[in-house]
């Protein structure tokens, strides 16, 4: 009888490589602010007695993040003078990011909202700034065949970092106080430094933008050129639906639907679906090393849908924690796949000269369906109970589901162009 041999020398190259490692640090770089400008922001405006009309209006700091695609052509039409058109940029945002997050440090909730409320803006912008710089780095650098592992190790680092500046930060104040709380972040950005650093630029062959106006028209000039583009902007939009729908109010109906405690629901569904999304994200991104970009988008997208369901049996059982771990490791599990895959498919349809503008608006394209249909989840769980919410959002799936096994053969033949 034949022993089974599994070759798996590609799985281990790949996570050798270098790009890989640089890429894991720079989503930790790109994680890091977010939590500063929002929820640990909003966390020292609380302590700090700062009205919630105040608390409230801190919110809009967010913005740059939503409109980032508007200046994204900047960054791909000019190259600092320094290491080179990505990592130059890269570079500055990180050392801007290093003084806003310190001057934020130096400033007072009570005292000066206003000047906080400017600086956590700057913040902000510089962040989107340099997710966008970054987004186009990494699908500038990594090889068709690394996509997969690369957008899972950017989305752990993502993660982990997230944690750091939200969770982590959050303990430290009461230790060491706001002001030291910040000066640390500001000083741990310092790993995004070192990172660009020791990186390498993408192929210098490649040639930029020649004029401001090519680098706004030339990237949806050369995006509409290819066969099917329409259709490719509605699976951005719909591959993810279900899953996002269904995420909108997981909290929620934990909470109030089910009847599950407070501590329940941030040990569980928070830690436990913490750890199920980076190891589905490193397990899918791994897998697309075999079974390439179309197969996995449609495995993995299979797998979001059916997720759903095990909260909609779950709704149905009732307070069940044996069912609420199954349905919150399957479906963090599932969805950290589906970002791998998701990830991938935006960076194969970017063109290098383009990258950061095309990267940024592919992405804003895909948040779109879920900042309409969120809204809505609502207004649904009351007319029609949370069994039946749970079976609609499998229903949402189901589309981008089918436009995506439509398009197989143009997903097939994808290829990022260089140049």
């Amino acid at each position: 009888m034949k022993k089974l041999k599994i070759d798996i020398s590609p799985y281990i190259l790949v996570f050798r490589s270098r790009s890989i490692a640089i890429i894991t640090f720079l989503g930790f770089s790109s994680g890091l602010p977010l939590a500063l400008t929002g929820g640990t922001l909003q966390a020292w405006m609380t302590v700090a007695g700062v009205d919630l009309r105040t608390i409230g209006i801190f919110a809009l700091v967010g913005l740059p993040y939503t409109l980032k695609f508007l200046w994204s052509p900047f960054m791909d039409r000019f190259i600092p003078p320094w290491l080179g058109r990505r990592r130059g940029w890269i570079i500055i945002t990180q050392l801007s990011l290093i003084i806003g997050i310190s001057a934020m440090a130096f400033s007072s909730p009570q005292q000066a909202p206003l000047l906080l409320a400017a600086l956590a803006l700057l913040v902000a912008f510089t962040s989107a700034s340099q997710d966008i710089v970054i987004d186009a780095y990494r699908t500038d650098v990594l090889q068709e065949q690394q996509r997969g592992v690369g957008a899972a190790v950017f989305v752990m680092g993502y993660r982990i970092a997230m944690l750091v500046s939200g969770a982590l930060a959050l303990v430290l104040s009461d230790y060491i106080g706001w002001r030291n709380t910040y000066l640390l972040m500001a000083g741990i950005m310092g790993v995004g430094i070192i990172t660009t650093l020791l990186g390498t630029e993408p192929d210098t062959r490649i040639v930029p933008p020649q004029s401001i106006r090519e680098a706004v028209w030339g990237p949806l000039k050369n995006y509409f050129s290819r066969n099917s583009a329409i259709r490719l902007l509605f699976l951005i939009v719909l591959y993810k639906l279900g899953d996002a729908y269904a995420s909108s109010l997981t909290t929620a109906f934990l909470i109030r639907g089910v009847g599950f405690s407070v501590s329940d629901v941030g040990t569980i569904n928070k830690g436990l679906g913490f750890v199920s999304l980076i190891v589905g994200a490193m397990f899918g991104g791994t897998l697309m090393i075999r079974l390439g970009l179309f197969r996995s988008l449609v495995i993995f997208g299979i797998l979001q849908a059916i997720s759903n369901l095990s909260f909609m049996v779950l709704a149905w059982m009732g307070k069940s924690y044996g069912m609420l771990i199954f349905a919150i490791a399957f479906e963090n599990m599932s969805g950290g796949m589906g970002t791998a895959a998701f990830v991938s498919l935006l960076m194969a349809l970017c063109n290098h000269r383009y990258t950061a503008t095309q990267y940024a608006l592919l992405s804003s394209i895909a948040a779109l369906g879920r900042i309409f249909i969120s809204p809505t989840s609502g207004y649904l769980v009351e007319s029609i109970g949370w069994t039946n919410f749970f079976f609609i959002t499998f229903l949402v799936a189901l589309p981008g589901l089918w436009l995506l096994w439509r398009l197989r053969s143009e997903i097939d033949g994808l290829k990022s162009e260089a140049s």
